[in-house]
């Protein structure tokens, strides 16, 4: 018996990284045994689908606040200590969080090149003249 649990666990692990409307109809049979044999793998699958929803639903800075509420109490509810981690972390920082709502824009691309000048630096080993490796950088980025 203790084996088959451990099947279920390894056979799982996928459908719980994914909405329920994408799972397959094997899928579908495995999270009910899954969620009936571990409930609170259950709880915790409908607390992150909510948090993601919070994302992919809202349109306005209002909404997805309205919805990351909804999403505190329901932690608020749930014995699963680890998502107070989460809420707390999402609350401290939620003005920022929810600026994305505005135009839904990150700072990736910021990040991105950031990453890649880093990357040229390294490669040339450091930076003893700044303006002839800012020339570098326009002529190679720009």
């Amino acid at each position: 018996m203790e084996t088959q649990k451990k099947q279920l666990l390894a056979r799982s692990r996928h459908l719980v990284f994914k909405p329920s409307s994408k799972w397959s109809k094997s899928q579908e049979e495995r999270s009910g045994i899954l969620f009936k044999e571990f409930p609170r793998i259950g709880e915790a699958y409908n607390l992150s689908m909510m948090f993601r929803n919070c994302y992919e639903l809202s349109k306005t800075p209002e909404e997805a606040k309205e919805k990351f509420n909804k999403w505190y109490g329901k932690i608020d509810e749930s014995e699963i200590r680890e998502f107070d981690i989460c809420a707390n972390t999402v609350k401290i920082h939620e003005d920022t969080i929810l600026n994305y709502f505005i135009n839904r824009s990150t700072n990736a691309g910021a990040e991105s090149f950031n990453a890649k000048i880093k990357g040229f630096r390294s490669l040339v080993r450091g930076v003893s003249d700044k303006k002839f490796f800012l020339f570098r950088i326009f002529k190679i980025y720009g």
